[in-house]
């Protein structure tokens, strides 16, 4: 008996000796599966299409950071600026254009320094944040520079400061107290005042040298005035390298705060907390994207002063207004985000510490690059401008001493924004001749 099932069992396995009424029954079954097939034929392509583009990383990547956000639609707007720049003389159009073209390029930057972030932690994750936030700021000041246009460097990069502290933050405070209308919402305190100590001790930094000028009190006529905004720049960049081991190292409790705000909540935005794309492929994005917000960058430049005069508009408020917004697109939409969250403290990071580092390493390292290049880039912002920014410090400070923001806070410091808007809308920028 069991002689003859071990034969039955070697006759099934050979495929050889399978009887012929099972090869018809298989033939039914294939037959019926070659029948059915053509019902879910585009089904079936559509998902081996995506099950290969899931297998390509870089299509996959290439896919999420170019072709899925919405605002990327605004990404041709980039080579069209380029083609106007060489076939018209333009260059009211060749600036709306450039300006719209990197508004989706500084958001994506954003969100691949966010990619890369969860692989840092969220302290050096705010930190890259801040830092390739400002990245389009600093190319804009890099090729404005170096073609001459020093007031264009300090009226954008003091612009990048008022936007962030008013405008970013003010929407941030707005929209997160409409959606937590029924609570007052909280950040770290501490590390709010360090910031705002930081921000006035770059006030000091940007009123001395204006005040030696306008006071006539230098004592080498066209030096001192240099000299002094060279000497300020080293000490705030030696201030703003104690902050950052101060922060990262040193103080760690002071910020963990912002730590514990990310771990607890994990679990009410799991897909925020998944990274889509690889620590390489952000740090290969972050290089292009980089790399694209430069070329753009210098089309924008130098459309500024045809811009100026074809559409009417003073350049400083096109310098210190509009070049900003553009800039700070990116850290807008973030600090929205984490406010309507409850994540403030993160909320602080990306606004007050992208201000902070513009004022305490941006415009000193501008100053430290134009003597480099033998441009007489200094710390004189002229008195309007100085003084724009050392009210807009002290509101804010104001506004964050109690550790607490609300929707009104935020509307107030929007509707401050306005004001200054609408006063760089009217004012003239002396011309040295007038000095």
């Amino acid at each position: 008996m069991m002689g003859a099932v071990e034969e039955k069992v070697d006759h099934l396995e050979s495929d050889e000796e399978i009887p012929f009424h099972a090869s018809q029954s298989t033939n039914k079954i294939h037959s019926l599966n070659f029948e059915t097939s053509p019902l879910s034929n585009q089904r079936f392509s559509a998902s081996w299409v995506l099950r290969k583009v899931n297998r390509v990383s870089i299509l996959r990547s290439m896919y999420i950071v170019l072709i899925r956000a919405k605002i990327n639609v605004l990404l041709p707007f980039g080579p069209l600026a380029i083609m106007l720049h060489y076939l018209t003389n333009k260059h009211g159009w060749v600036f709306i254009l450039s300006l719209i073209g990197i508004i989706p390029l500084a958001e994506r930057l954003g969100y691949a320094t966010e990619q890369l972030a969860f692989f840092t932690g969220p302290t050096v994750g705010g930190l890259l944040n801040a830092t390739f936030g400002n990245a389009t700021e600093m190319i804009i000041s890099m090729y404005a520079l170096n073609n001459g246009m020093i007031r264009v460097v300090q009226q954008s990069l003091l612009g990048s400061i008022l936007s962030n502290m008013l405008l970013v933050l003010g929407c941030a405070f707005f929209c997160g107290g409409i959606v937590h209308h029924h609570k007052v919402q909280h950040f770290n305190k501490a590390a709010a005042i360090v910031n705002s100590g930081l921000l006035l001790m770059a006030v000091m930094g940007l009123m001395f040298p204006a005040v030696l000028h306008f006071t006539h009190t230098e004592a080498h006529k066209g030096k001192s005035e240099i000299a002094l905004s060279r000497v300020s720049s080293c000490i705030m960049l030696v201030a703003y390298a104690s902050y950052l081991f101060f922060q990262l190292k040193s103080q760690r409790n002071l910020y963990s705060s912002l730590d514990e705000g990310t771990d607890n909540n994990e679990e009410d935005s799991d897909e925020d907390e998944v990274p889509e794309i690889t620590h390489w492929e952000a740090i290969g994005w972050l290089a292009v994207l980089t790399l694209w917000i430069s070329v753009l960058s210098g089309y924008l430049v130098d459309a500024i002063q045809g811009a100026s005069d074809s559409l009417n508009m003073p350049v400083a408020f096109i310098s210190v207004i509009l070049l900003p917004i553009v800039g700070n697109a990116a850290e807008h939409a973030s600090a929205i985000m984490f406010a309507m969250k409850d994540k403030l403290d993160i909320t602080l990071g990306v606004a007050i510490g992208s201000s902070t580092q513009i004022s305490m390493f941006v415009i000193p390292f501008c100053v430290i690059v134009g003597w480099v290049l033998d441009k007489p880039m200094d710390l004189n912002f002229q008195l309007f401008e100085t003084a724009t920014l050392f009210i807009t410090v002290l509101v804010v400070a104001f506004m964050l001493q109690e550790g607490q923001s609300n929707y009104f806070k935020g509307l107030m410091l929007i509707l401050c924004y306005l004001i200054v808007a609408a006063s760089f809308f009217v004012h003239v920028d002396p011309s040295n001749d007038d000095d």
